[in-house]
C-alpha cells in the first residue's frame, strides 16, 4: 500500500511540476509542444490547440516542452523569442510549484496540533551544568548555533549533533544578543521520570496551534527542509557522504515504505509518509534550481551568462550552443540516475 502511496505521490509532484512550467509558459504567450506526464513511449495523447498532451510508460520524470527551449526558432512564440524575465519566471514555475505543494502539506499536517514547541528554554534537566547569567537562562531564545539560523526544535537537536560538543550559540535574552562561544552543551545521562536517559538537558516552551502559528511553523519546517538538501550537498562536496550515499526514485520509495510500516498504525503511516512527501517535494524545488545543464537552475544559470556576454561583447550567442550544452548535460544525468538506481536496487538485495 505504501509503495502505491510513494509512487502516486511521484507522479503528483512530477505532475505538479511541469503544470507549473506549462502554467507559466502559457501566460508568457510561449507554444507549448507536449505537456507530458512520464517518460519513454506514449501510452495516451491528445491534442488541444497546439499542444499534445500525454502520459508516457515510465512514472519515472515528465516534461513541458516548449518551442525553441534546446535551440533557435523563428516562432515568434518561442521561448528564446521571450523576455529574460518571462523566460525566468516559466524557468523557476516547476520549482515553486513544488515548493508550495511541501509547504501545504505541512499545512495540512501541522493543522491537526493542539501546540508546537519553540527554540524558547523553559526549564533544565537536574544537574544541567551550564545554567545561569553566564551561561543559558530560562527565557532564552536560541537563534543560531554554530552560525545556522534555528527556527524549529528539530533544529536544535541536528545542530547540536553536528557540533563537537562546544557549539557557538547566539540568543535573545531581554531583547538583547547574546554570543556563547565554545559552550559546553552535550549529550549526558540525566534522571528522567523514564530513567536515565541521554539527552541535552534542555526543556523548551511551548506555544498554542493557532491558524498564524500553524502557518509560521509551516514555513518553518519547509526551510528545514531546504537546510536539509544544503546539509547534504556540502556533506557531498567536503566528503562527509559520499555517492553511494546518493537514493534515487527507488530508494526513496522503499524509505517511504518502510516508514510507513513501521509507523504503528495506519493512520500514523499516512502522516508520516506525508510528511516525507513533503520533504521530497521541497528537495525536488531546491535540486532543480542548482547550476546544473539539463536542470533548471542551469537553463536559467547559462541565460543569464548569454545576457552578461551579448551585453558586454554585442553579439548574439548562438542558441545551438546552449542546445548542446544541456544536450550533454541531461546524459550525463541519466548515467548518474542509472548509477543511482543501481546502487538503491543492490541495498536492497
Amino acid at each position: 500500500m505504501y509503495i502505491v502511496i510513494a509512487i502516486v505521490a511521484f507522479a503528483i509532484l512530477i505532475f505538479l511540476h511541469e503544470l507549473g512550467h506549462f502554467a507559466a509558459a502559457k501566460a508568457a504567450g510561449i507554444r507549448v509542444n507536449e505537456f507530458a506526464i512520464g517518460m519513454g513511449p506514449k501510452i495516451i495523447s491528445r491534442t488541444r490547440g497546439e499542444t499534445v498532451y500525454s502520459l508516457r510508460a515510465f512514472p519515472i520524470g515528465g516534461f513541458c516542452a516548449m518551442e525553441g527551449e534546446d535551440g533557435d526558432s523563428p516562432h515568434p512564440d518561442a521561448f528564446t523569442e521571450k523576455s529574460v524575465w518571462r523566460r525566468l519566471i516559466v524557468l523557476l514555475a516547476g520549482s515553486f510549484m513544488n515548493f508550495l505543494a511541501g509547504f501545504l502539506v505541512a499545512v495540512i499536517l501541522f493543522s491537526g496540533s493542539g501546540y508546537f514547541s519553540e527554540p524558547v528554554l523553559s526549564g533544565f534537566m537536574d544537574g544541567f551544568p551550564a545554567e545561569g547569567e553566564n551561561g543559558l537562562m530560562v527565557g532564552d531564545r536560541i537563534l543560531t548555533i554554530d552560525g545556522q539560523r534555528v527556527g524549529i526544535i528539530t533544529e536544535v537537536s541536528m545542530y547540536l549533533m553536528r557540533s563537537d560538543g562546544t557549539p557557538d550559540l547566539v540568543i535573545r535574552r531581554d531583547g538583547e544578543k547574546i554570543r556563547l562561544n565554545d559552550f559546553p552543551l552535550r549529550l549526558r545521562e540525566y534522571e528522567t521520570e523514564n530513567g536515565v536517559q541521554t539527552k541535552y538537558g534542555l526543556y523548551f516552551n511551548t506555544v498554542k496551534a493557532d491558524f498564524f502559528e500553524t502557518l509560521k511553523q509551516a514555513w518553518y519546517n519547509s526551510a528545514y527542509f531546504v537546510k536539509l538538501v544544503r546539509i547534504g550537498l556540502t556533506d557531498l562536496f567536503t566528503g562527509g557522504a559520499g555517492v553511494k550515499d546518493l537514493s534515487g526514485p527507488v530508494g526513496v520509495v522503499a524509505m517511504i515504505n518502510q516508514v510507513g510500516s513501521e509507523s504503528g498504525s495506519f493512520q500514523n503511516g499516512l502522516r508520516n509518509v506525508a510528511y516525507m512527501c513533503a520533504f521530497i517535494a521541497v528537495n525536488l524545488a531546491v535540486m532543480n534550481l542548482l547550476p546544473i545543464p539539463a536542470l533548471d537552475g542551469g537553463r536559467i544559470f547559462l541565460m543569464l551568462v548569454t545576457l552578461v556576454i551579448e551585453k558586454v561583447f554585442r553579439r548574439k550567442v548562438n542558441p545551438k550552443i546552449e542546445g548542446y550544452v544541456h544536450a550533454a548535460g541531461y546524459v550525463l544525468l541519466l548515467g548518474l540516475m542509472a548509477f543511482v538506481m543501481l546502487n538503491d536496487i543492490i541495498k536492497l538485495i
